[in-house]
């Protein structure tokens, strides 16, 4: 599991710390959200995940590993990888299935076990057909699936995905969302992902809203979504359907707002329709 243990972090450039005093424990085979409005720390919580930053105080380890032993840090990325929100930052090759055979590479192992990891890779994100070509030519979502791809390669047992849809279209987050559900639900890969959209992270098992470097909610959706007001409160919105319970509960109907899918929230208003027969 990843464990952290009273994380503190402070850019140079700020006075207040970007993180302050986190405590969190991520189990193996996790799905879970983070959350937060533009700098409450959820993207530097990220990036401690694989030692891309370091603690000012406090520790993280990946399986026993911690992030601050320099000599360890080669096992490390290869046990935690991380996908940005922009695949252009991450795709070095002119062809799809070169930029997803890098890292193994880079771990120098023989070129058969690198074949048959890349084509594993590319069939789980459901790209394989499009091995052969430039990823310029792909569409973003495409282009986001390749970079999960390159990462899926070097087998990872933890991938931190930070904002991986922010720059998509509907259709390539809805590609995008069903490959990281599938790799959780199928590979039992430990998920967490950094998003601002609440029905991405609705889909999650566990979420962990951040304010200000402080952990303020750490539950299951249902839960974390119930609390409408503190989330208003801390500049966030909640799913659809929620929101819709919520204020037809402030129209004076008496509905349970705890509801994140539009099954449930159908299923609530016949109950309330029947109670005002």
């Amino acid at each position: 599991m990843i464990e952290i243990n009273n994380l503190t972090f402070t850019y140079d450039t700020c006075r207040e710390p970007a993180l302050d005093g986190i405590n969190l424990t991520i189990k193996e085979g996790e799905f879970v959200a983070v959350l937060g409005h533009n700098g409450s720390g959820k993207s530097t919580l990220a990036k401690h995940l694989n030692a891309i930053l370091l603690p000012s105080g406090g520790t993280v380890y990946a399986d026993g590993i911690n992030t601050a032993d320099i000599k360890r840090l080669a096992e490390l990325r290869r046990l935690v990888g991380m996908v940005f929100q922009n695949p252009d930052n991450q795709i070095v090759a002119s062809v799809v299935e070169e930029d997803v055979a890098f890292g193994p590479e880079n771990l120098g192992m023989p070129s058969e076990k690198i074949r048959e990891r890349v084509d594993y890779a590319l069939k789980t994100v459901g790209m394989y057909e499009m091995r052969n070509m430039a990823p310029y030519n792909l569409s973003g979502g495409q282009k986001q699936r390749v970079a999960i791809a390159g990462i899926i390669a070097m087998q990872p047992r933890y991938i931190v995905f930070d904002e991986p849809t922010a720059m998509l279209d509907p259709k390539g987050r809805q590609e995008v969302m069903q490959a990281i559900k599938a790799l959780n639900s199928e590979q039992g890969i430990t998920t967490v992902i950094i998003t601002h959209y609440m029905d991405e992270a609705a889909e999650a098992e566990r979420i962990v809203v951040i304010d200000h470097g402080k952990v303020i909610i750490d539950d299951t959706p249902r839960m974390a979504f119930a609390n409408v007001a503190l989330l208003k409160k801390l500049g966030l919105d909640v799913p659809q359907v929620t929101e819709l319970m919520f204020r037809l509960r402030g129209e004076g109907i008496a509905l349970e707002y705890n509801k994140l899918t539009v099954d449930e929230c159908a299923e609530e208003l016949k109950k309330a329709l029947k109670k005002q027969v």
